[in-house]
């Protein structure tokens, strides 16, 4: 009964969540779009009207075909049911367990355990697992970790999240093209050494802080549904204690800004000043959260046994 109310309650929450998502659309886009023209606008007059141009074809492009670039700057690969077969029947199981279509699933080859989801809609939903997550987590575990993807995908932050990744992406790009060019400069309309050094390093941290807070709370959200999704809040948080050791000892080659899309920080920040800037919250703030609801949940069937291999 308890484990029904839970659910119910995660169904009513993720309505909110969703219109809550569809309002931080606009602002993530809105503030980047005005960081990209504050470029423009700081590489002089001949730049700016180019700028507002490349903002607005900028949000249409991240909208409709981030999902398509990120897949793309990963490297990964669909792959079918007869390539995976466990992997999708998880996949599909949580699916229809969440009320939305079964997505796409790929496989990124990265020996780094990582996972992510993307796309703009439940309809248009990928998730995709390294190589790496494979090869490290059990079969309870890595259902865990596939709950919370799908809760991403159910709750709409998917999109929120590869337009940010996007859309920062190009930001730093455009601010070393700018710092490079700027400069170059020595008339009065462009940023001189120091503006271009300045644009060099501010925009992209800019963009950056901008994701954070999108990503920090999402994740704890996804967690929670996550869990309540598979019923095993100590299977996710087992996995996310392994996902962070494995983190740590193999960063993965990514671009930064692509960094918030992953189940864990890929760079592995760890008791650092590197976590201040780390568009993840805390691995032991999210266990510590999970077991907390361990209490409240009832455990899973011996099908999920810890010890069960994936065989994927």
């Amino acid at each position: 009964m308890l484990h029904e109310a839970l659910a119910s309650g995660i169904q009513v929450v993720s309505v909110r969540e969703s219109m809550s998502n569809q309002l931080k659309t606009i602002l993530l886009l809105g503030s980047l779009s005005a960081l990209l023209i504050a470029l423009g606008g700081a590489m002089g007059p001949d730049f700016l009207g180019y700028a507002v141009v490349s903002a607005a074809v900028m949000n249409l492009g991240a909208y409709f075909f981030s999902d398509r670039i990120v897949l793309a700057t990963s490297g990964a690969q669909e792959v079918t049911v007869e390539q995976a077969p466990e992997l999708h029947a998880m996949v599909a199981e949580l699916a229809d367990k969440a009320g939305i279509p079964k997505p796409r699933v790929y496989i990124i080859p990265e020996a780094q355990p990582n996972a992510f989801a993307t796309g703009r809609s439940p309809q248009h939903g990928v998730v995709a697992v390294t190589e790496g997550i494979l090869q490290l987590l059990d079969a309870r575990e890595l259902r865990g970790v596939l709950a919370h993807e799908l809760s991403h995908v159910k709750n709409r932050d998917v999109l929120i999240s590869s337009i940010a990744a996007t859309v920062a992406a190009a930001v730093s790009y455009i601010a070393r093209v700018a710092g490079f060019f700027g400069g170059q400069r020595r008339d009065r309309e462009g940023p001189g050494g120091l503006e271009s050094l300045l644009l060099l390093l501010v925009a992209p941290i800019a963009a950056t802080l901008i994701q954070f807070g999108v990503s920090r709370s999402r994740e704890f959200e996804a967690d929670r549904s996550g869990a309540a999704l598979s019923g095993d809040p100590e299977a996710l948080a087992r996995a996310l204690e392994k996902l962070e050791g494995g983190a740590r000892a193999m960063p993965a080659q990514v671009q930064p800004a692509m960094a918030s899309l992953f189940i864990v920080n890929p760079f592995g920040a760890g008791r650092s000043v590197a976590r201040l800037f780390s568009t993840h919250p805390s691995t032991e703030e999210r266990v510590r959260r999970l077991r907390a609801m361990e209490a409240e949940v009832p455990a899973p069937g011996a099908a999920w046994s810890s010890s069960a291999p994936t065989h994927l």
